[in-house]
């Protein structure tokens, strides 16, 4: 297990009772198990805090096992989350619409479901954020969009749902790209920049980049984003921390969030619900809780979150290149120490020529999303705000929408090019390959010029491309390098989740933890506006 050491180092924990001092003469602690020895904590260091202070930095699954065990109360859990979000928030602005009378009313019921011997949840107290996209009953879904400022959701979404019923407790909402729309960087209309904790002067990443930077900084444990081209794994990358995009139909959702109608094709082949967390295990365990059905989505299928075991060594293709674009030689060193954990935990890692119908993939996608912009976009363009329309209106003058005949031609693009990853992964059950080509980029830079958008559109392929093969993925870190976290996907067969995650977990267990940290200190957000 990982220990960290006042925030300044990271060794190994040998047991559960770890107590050891380093250097500097302050408290040192494991971050999966301090837990256990809340009460022998050395405070008056004042640099390991107390454990109130503590509690923030365990994963999820410690948190939750802390309130079911009684060692902490929910009550405590989410207090500490709430000290830390309004330390470390101001800095980062990724917490948007806190929801802190809320939090602490479901942690007055937990703590009370506790009392009277019921049996809590996997997640019990667990506190998370939700992205401004995603419904959370009585709360304003925004969007980040000044016009739905006041748009209140009439019910939770259904991974909102699914998450407190699993004991979890929504603390905020999370900031995104304006409509989602704006571009990769998280800066929207109604709360401006997010702010990359590891260094100001980089994006966090979109559109899921306020969750990214609120589980990177332990202002939640767990963040609900959506991804439908690397939303939740580019954030996660960019942020030090994990990110899942399952499978379309893996996770209920229900993105009717501007009234009766669902969204057009491009939003439901593409755009899954996905958590992001400090850690695999962690990863893991919100995806078990947010698998499942649900009414409201006739997409959703009931499938075992574990598949069947596979024989023998699993075979791992290795692309550090996607298409042969490029790749800059820290993430390519990225890509190079994950296969290498991997053939150390046993797996079957070969270096493969490429991934299918790459390009061809990457212009059926725009074409389909620009498609479905084409008959709203005069009132899309007014919403995004001044300067908010850039990224889509280069991509359009680019990508123009597709005819109705086009369109069909389109579809059958599509059910060629899942049927070719069904193929190659038949073959590689696992393809470890870059989430972006890049370290992590300077903030807007996709909307400045059409070269800035070319280069993040093409740092960004493989996420593009296996969301439009709609197979699953696993954003996991892998290192730092000149201060920036750097970060590899593995991606899977549909519906085999699992493998990515056994997959991220054996590279965390030989790589490391990179969160949670402190911000930088001249983080500050830019105003909206």
């Amino acid at each position: 297990m990982l220990l960290r050491c006042c925030g300044a180092a990271v060794l190994r924990c040998e047991n559960r009772g770890c107590r050891v001092h380093c250097v500097y003469r302050a408290y040192c602690y494991c971050v999966y198990c301090v837990y256990a020895d809340r009460e022998n904590f050395d405070t008056g260091t004042g640099r390991a805090a107390n454990v109130r202070d503590a509690l923030w930095r365990m994963p999820a699954a410690a948190q939750a096992a802390a309130v079911r065990n009684g060692d902490v109360s929910a009550a405590e859990l989410v207090g500490s989350h709430l000290d830390r979000i309004a330390d470390v928030n101001p800095r980062v602005n990724a917490v948007t619409q806190l929801m802190a009378e809320r939090a602490r009313e479901a942690a007055a019921r937990t703590d009370a479901r506790r009392a009277a011997g019921e049996e809590l949840g996997p997640l019990a107290g667990v506190p998370f954020t939700v992205k401004e996209t995603t419904a959370v009953e009585g709360v304003p879904t925004t969007m980040g969009a000044a016009r739905f400022r006041d748009l209140v959701a009439a019910a939770d979404a259904p991974p909102v749902a699914r998450l407190r019923a699993a004991g979890a407790v929504p603390i905020g909402h999370s900031n995104v790209p304006t409509l989602i729309l704006a571009g990769m960087h998280t800066r929207s209309e109604l709360f401006g920049d997010t702010v990359n904790p590891w260094d100001p002067s980089r994006t966090p990443g979109g559109s899921s980049g306020g969750d990214g930077a609120a589980v990177a900084t332990g202002m939640a444990a767990l963040g609900l984003g959506n991804d439908s081209g690397g939303s939740v794994r580019i954030p996660a990358s960019f942020c030090g921390v994990a990110g899942l995009k399952p499978t379309v139909g893996r996770f209920p959702a229900d993105h009717r969030i501007l009234g009766p109608d669902d969204p057009g094709p491009a939003s439901q082949m593409l755009v899954t619900d996905g958590p992001l967390a400090r850690t695999t295990a962690d990863l893991r365990l919100a995806y078990e809780v947010l698998a499942g059905t649900d009414p409201r989505d006739p997409r959703a299928v009931p499938v075992p979150v574990r598949g069947e075991p596979l024989p023998g060594p699993v075979r791992v293709a290795v692309v550090a290149d996607p298409g042969g674009h490029g790749v800059h030689p820290a993430v390519r060193g990225a890509v190079t120490a994950a296969a290498d954990a991997l053939r150390e935990a046993g797996y079957d890692v070969r270096e493969v020529a490429d991934v299918p119908r790459l390009d061809e993939s990457l212009e059926a996608y725009q074409r389909i999303v620009m498609t479905e912009f084409a008959p709203n976009w005069p009132v899309l363009r007014t919403l995004l705000g001044e300067g908010g329309d850039r990224y889509i209106e280069m991509t359009r003058e680019k990508t123009p929408p597709a005819t109705t005949a086009e369109f069909m031609q389109l579809m059958g693009v599509w059910l060629g090019v899942r049927r070719s990853w069904a193929e190659f992964l038949d073959t590689y059950p696992l393809l470890l390959g870059p989430v972006f080509t890049e370290p992590p980029v300077e903030p807007g830079l996709e909307s400045r010029d059409r070269a800035g958008r070319e280069r993040v559109g093409s740092a960004m392929r493989l996420c593009t491309a296996t969301s439009f093969a709609g197979v699953p993925g696993v954003a996991v870190p892998t290192g730092v390098a000149d201060g920036l976290p750097l970060g590899v996907q593995l991606v899977g067969r549909a519906f085999r989740e699992d493998l990515c995650l056994e997959a991220a977990q054996a590279v965390e267990d030989r790589l490391g933890v990179l969160t949670p940290l402190d911000p930088r200190p001249d983080a500050a957000p830019a105003a909206a506006g």
